[in-house]
């Protein structure tokens, strides 16, 4: 049978230091209460000592970790909050609702910072769904459920990545990001100024659903999954649109109303109050008998621990009150006082005038231990990148390039997308579909306020290539998410993160986590990126019958970046007659390591995947930008899932207009080798023939390599050549179809 302090997720040694600081026994409550701070999900207790490697600040950083979210300045006149969030656990329990409310969380993160939330991206990996019936259902599932609350809240969901391997299975990945836009020195944060303010609750009703939600997402799962179905939170986005119009007025009409917010995410109202009065360095009183509840005869452990969704705690000054209830009032949300500001180190929580939980809150939110877990490097390192990849077999071309289209990897994800409202808002510039998605920052912040300058988004997380080299792969992930915001045309900000793990337990987890922490923090070094926020999911495995089944490793980036000016970006796709050039780090050898073409065609996972040149990486994102300011390209398409000749495939595949290329190589290499190698730091451009001499020059003159690799043509024939002989003739209309159409097909 278990003991009390294991039900709430606790260690002996943990139950053991929390007896030391508290100097007592800890009742039920107060139990629960450690265990949902102490969680994995909540303190980052493994993972920590490790975050401290990346690099957050800059000049334009406003706000770094520690928030909800971080803030970067656009121009003197508007800021942008972003942050991404997992909700793997829940969205593997229940997929519509733990979805749905993890869109709902990532929304209230960045109302929290005073920002209007005006855009939502999503990261998603689930099982091959070619194979798994429960991976399909969790695919359909999750989509209806990001939908199904992004559409009616009223926030486009205007980008993201899917990826679909064995490793996910039973562990699907959902990482949501959202966006806001904050008027220049407007930006709140969960802090309070002095003993005596007031904490006003406002949005819904408190209910049963949710509780020890942060425990169940600390921990691995095993075959008791149906058992943890309360545990998952229930969404309103009715609720929650109403909460953020009333947030949004108190900001617009009455900002001094508000001091300070927090939403209530994991850990419910315990897990707010606690944050706040730490960030504050106060105590804090909460009256839970004054809590709105939706459901009678709730406990006061289940008050403070409900993790019910839409609910807002906000810090405000007593005679302001009557004004935020008007506000609520007029949005038809619950609301009431609960607590208020005390001097000293007290998190005191009362029911009916019995106090129900005593405790420092230094110690609920800043003594949570901080482990320095033992890693070692994993055995199957050596196996995998024991390759050669010259033994593997000749390969008709053809057949070849229509599997490697056909892998729901890269198949058109517009089965997904178009579920999605993207244009809500009117502030969607450049639809899913690309590189990355374009907004332009149109709200009505202040009527002076005003900016021509559009944000650039892009997802990114190749998992297989983590596997493979952690290390390298970190910085792979960092890379690749800037060089798509550049291949639009902006210049990449900073990022936030999501790391999805396994079980930080085994030696050979940690060591995937802290190389690619150290990865990913040498390739922000190098470009100049900062983290500015993030999220760290770990204990994503599952044991069944004795067998333990972890995920790939998968840091998942998003990288913002501005645009001088929203009309002008560079789309993903190319125009016809155009000149095709392939720039960037062109000289490495063709690998095929941990590519689609090596893993659809050939059945491996394998190879020693090529380290970047973070130099070259950087040369060629700056160079991106500039050629997009200057008007020098039609179109540019990083190389990444399926190689050069995907890219250049999904560059013809223009809007209702496909195009063909005539593709002229001359290369020593194996054709499929270079076709296929998904080799970084490499992007097809096109160029009007008109300015072909001076993009030339200018390349010349910023030190890029390039090389000019064929025409675009009208005519719907792709013709690839080397060295004078004809290697590949197709038409790009019957690879279309089968682009377009694989996932609908397999998904229904």
């Amino acid at each position: 049978m278990e003991k009390p302090w294991q039900q709430q997720g606790l260690t002996e040694e943990e139950y053991r230091l929390i007896k030391e600081l508290i100097k007592k026994e800890p009742n039920e409550v107060e139990l629960g209460i450690f265990g949902a701070l102490w969680s994995e999900h909540c303190s980052y207790k493994s993972s920590r000592k490790h975050l401290r490697k990346f690099p957050t600040k800059a000049p334009w950083v406003v706000q770094g970790p520690g928030e909800n979210a971080g803030v970067v300045e656009v121009d003197e006149n508007v800021w942008v909050a972003f942050k991404i969030e997992s909700h793997n656990h829940p969205s593997f329990i229940e997929p519509f609702h733990g979805a749905a409310t993890g869109v709902g969380g990532i929304i209230r993160d960045i109302l929290s910072m005073g920002a209007r939330p005006i855009a939502l991206t999503d990261s998603l990996r689930f099982g091959d769904i070619r194979k798994e019936a429960k991976s399909r259902g969790l695919n359909k599932g999750v989509v209806k459920g990001i939908g199904g609350y992004g559409n009616p809240v009223g926030i486009p969901t205007v980008g993201g990545d899917t990826f679909y391997e064995d490793s996910y299975v039973t562990n699907p990945l959902v990482n949501a990001f959202c966006l806001g836009v904050i008027p220049a020195g407007k930006m709140k944060r969960a802090r309070a100024t002095r003993p005596g303010q007031v904490l006003f609750l406002i949005g819904s009703q408190t209910g049963r659903d949710g509780i020890k939600g942060a425990v169940m997402a600390s921990a691995q799962f095993g075959e008791d999954t149906e058992e943890k179905r309360p545990n998952v939170q229930i969404g309103d986005p009715f609720f929650g649109k109403k909460l953020i119009e009333a947030i949004w007025e108190v900001l617009t009409e009455k900002p001094e109303a508000i001091v300070g917010m927090q939403d209530l995410g994991a850990g419910g109202l315990a897990g707010s109050a606690s944050e706040l009065a730490s960030k504050s360095g106060l105590g804090v009183e909460l009256y839970l008998e004054n809590v709105p509840l939706r459901e009678e005869g709730m406990t006061p452990y289940e008050i403070l621990l409900s993790e019910s969704q839409e609910r807002m705690l906000i810090v405000t000054e007593e005679e302001l009150v009557p004004y935020l209830k008007k506000v609520a009032q007029k949005w038809h949300l619950a609301c009431a006082v609960i607590g208020k500001t005390t001097e000293g180190d007290r998190f005191k929580a009362y029911y009916k005038g019995r106090l129900v939980a005593d405790l420092p809150v230094s110690a609920i939110v800043d003594q949570a231990p901080v482990y320095d877990r033992p890693y070692k490097e994993p055995e199957y390192l050596k196996e995998v990148k024991n390759f050669d990849q010259n033994t593997l077999p000749e390969v008709n071309l053809k057949e070849a390039l229509l599997k490697v289209i056909s892998s729901p990897n890269v198949a058109n994800k517009r089965w997904i997308y178009e579920q999605y409202d993207y244009q809500v808002g009117t502030n969607t510039v450049y639809t899913p579909g690309g590189d990355a998605a374009v907004v332009r920052l149109k709200w009505k912040l202040r009527p002076e306020i005003y900016t021509e300058k559009g944000i650039a988004i892009s997802n990114d997380g190749n998992g297989r290539i983590v596997y493979l080299d952690p290390y390298k792969g970190g910085k792979w992930v960092v890379a690749e998410a800037c060089r798509n915001v550049a291949c639009v045309g902006a210049k990449p900000l900073a990022i936030t993160d999501n790391l999805n793990f396994g079980n930080p337990e085994r030696p050979e987890i940690m060591y995937q986590l802290v190389k690619a922490i150290e990865g990913m923090a040498q390739a922000c070094e190098e470009l100049n990126v900062p983290v500015i926020s993030g999220n760290v999911s770990l204990y994503n495995e599952t044991v069944s019958g004795g067998e333990i089944r972890n995920i790939y490793p998968t840091p998942v980036v998003v990288a913002v970046g501005v645009l001088e000016d929203y009309t002008n970006y560079t789309p993903s796709v190319f125009k016809s007659n155009n000149i095709l050039y392939l720039i960037g780090d062109i000289e490495k050898s063709s690998f095929v390591a941990g590519s689609e073409y090596l893993k659809e065609v050939h059945g491996l996972v394998k190879g020693d995947i090529p380290d970047l040149d973070l130099k070259e990486e950087k040369r060629l994102i700056e160079t991106l930008v500039e050629l997009n300011n200057k008007r020098l390209i039609t179109g540019a398409h990083d190389i990444s899932l399926g190689g050069l000749i995907v890219t250049v495939l999904e560059g013809l595949f223009n809007g209702e207009t496909t195009l063909g290329a005539n593709l002229e190589l001359y290369t020593d290499e194996r054709i499929d080798f270079f076709l296929f190698s998904e080799n970084p730091t490499r992007v097809v451009v096109s160029v009007d023939p008109e300015k072909e001499a001076e993009f030339e020059e200018f390349l010349n003159s910023k030190g890029v390599k390039w090389l000019k690799i064929g025409t675009t043509l009208e005519e719907p024939i792709l013709r690839v050549t080397n060295n004078g002989e004809n290697v590949l003739e197709i038409n790009t209309e019957e690879v279309r179809r089968v682009y377009d159409r694989r996932l609908e097909e397999i998904l229904g």
